[in-house]
């Protein structure tokens, strides 16, 4: 398979996985299988992808480039593989953070009309959304104690 065929496959499953997220913000009986689901299991999918990706050639992708400087970083990017294995690591990490923004939200009993912005914004933006379910979470446990 070619980086492109895995590229349209692996975007639908995560875009399919986000919008279950979603869906079952206002559906609570789907969350029982849903979460877990796109929480765990699409992001544990996605890490075999990853490595499979990655794994063999890991060392050769590292002798064209390095971490050590935004140019090295651009250059182990300019390999198909290692580029999608890096937006891989993007899916699978940002999913797995929704998974738990989605569950810690239902914990906290939080609307779905406030997790569903979050959880947009967490796959798209996903560190901006994070820090904003964090800071939603802090003042939802500061008001309840």
């Amino acid at each position: 398979m070619t980086p492109a065929e895995i590229f349209n496959i692996a975007n639908p499953v995560a875009l399919v996985a986000w919008l279950a997220l979603i869906i079952a913000r206002f559906v609570p009986s789907l969350r029982r299988w849903v979460d877990p689901a796109a929480g765990y299991v699409v992001p544990a999918l996605f890490a075999v992808v990853y490595i499979w990706l990655l794994g063999p050639g890991a060392l050769d992708v590292l002798k064209n480039g390095s971490f050590n400087s935004l140019a090295g970083v651009g250059a182990l990017f300019a390999q198909p593989r290692a580029l999608l294995g890096g937006w891989i690591h993007y899916l699978a990490f940002d999913l797995f953070v929704g998974g738990w923004i989605a569950r810690e939200g239902s914990a906290l009993k939080a609307s779905a009309f406030i997790l569903t912005p979050i959880l947009l914004l967490t796959f798209l933006f996903g560190p901006a959304g994070y820090l904003v379910f964090v800071l939603v979470r802090f003042a939802v446990r500061r008001n309840v104690q």
